[in-house]
């Protein structure tokens, strides 16, 4: 069970403060535990009423008539605001909530609506990597536990394989393949299958090899076909391996490749006078790159 402070609770729900406190004392939206030493503390609980809250709050719910709600009222009436409301700060807080409620019906909900009103790619864009940013707030606080967190990641992995398969399996005449890889330890999976169902978009070839990825298997791809760019992702919790050694060992073994680098601790690096080595800063570097290529 988590345990929330006031200021965990004011980044999780967007509430100030003072606000809350407000709203503790006018309105007894919620009643905080206290420690021996009289500081304020909330459990898991107290943060569900307020993402309910500060969702019906945001859409024009005053908050006198929120308090005068029963908690299932409430969760009934953000039930029928997340269904028909595309705002961001909705979405936002709806998803988050679902995520709290490992509730797969609402999460699944709001997702396909915006797949089939923007298309996917837009809505992993703008609907999905702003939800993943505050995803790595709510499990950094403790805020969410590694299940809830691994069900939310599958779900949003599920969608994203299944768009992948959606698109035709064509192949431009004399475009570059890609092979999309993470080294062992690595897990910024959901970023690499994006990255991969972007290429594929795109027309271009790709091989998907996947998390946990020694250099051998990556010589071996080499071998067995032609691959001209090798892609992976440092992160900052990548810690199997310094990163020369790894970008070493690959050039080394992977001759006739050049090595495309994204993440934290790629961009910490200076691979600037090695013509088979490329740092793209993010998402948007990448894209700007691919598009050069076709």
């Amino acid at each position: 069970m988590a345990v929330y402070s006031i200021s965990d609770l004011e980044k999780l729900t967007g509430i100030k403060a003072a606000t809350l406190r407000a709203w503790e004392q006018r309105y007894e939206i919620i009643t905080p535990k206290r420690t021996d030493t009289n500081i304020r503390y909330y459990l898991d609980e107290d943060l569900r009423q307020l993402l309910n809250v500060a969702l019906l709050n945001k859409n024009g719910m005053r908050i006198s008539k929120i308090a005068s709600l029963s908690r299932d009222e409430r969760a009934e009436k953000v039930a029928s605001i997340s269904s028909i409301n595309v705002s961001p700060d909705t979405q936002l807080d709806a998803l988050t909530l679902s995520t709290v409620e490992m509730d797969e019906f609402k999460f699944s909900h709001i997702i396909d609506k915006n797949i089939h009103q923007r298309g996917f790619e837009e809505t992993l864009l703008e609907v999905v990597y702003p939800f993943l940013d505050k995803l790595g707030l709510l499990y950094f606080t403790g805020s969410i536990n590694p299940v809830q967190e691994a069900f939310i990641s599958n779900l949003i992995r599920r969608k994203i394989i299944a768009a992948t398969d959606a698109l035709p399996p064509q192949r431009q005449k004399r475009s570059p393949v890609f092979c999309l890889y993470l080294p062992d330890g690595e897990r910024q999976e959901l970023s690499l299958l994006f990255i991969n169902y972007l290429l594929r978009k795109r027309r271009f070839s790709t091989i998907y090899l996947g998390a946990d990825v020694g250099v051998a298997d990556l010589a071996d791809a080499t071998r067995c076909t032609t691959i001209d760019y090798l892609f992976t992702i440092f992160s900052n919790a990548f810690i199997h391996e310094p990163v020369e050694q790894h970008v070493k060992s690959v050039l080394h073994n992977c001759p006739d490749a050049t090595l495309l680098l994204t993440g934290y601790q790629a961009t910490l690096h200076d691979f600037g006078d090695n013509s088979r080595v490329r740092v793209v800063s993010g998402l948007e570097e990448m894209l700007l790159f691919v598009q050069r290529l076709k």
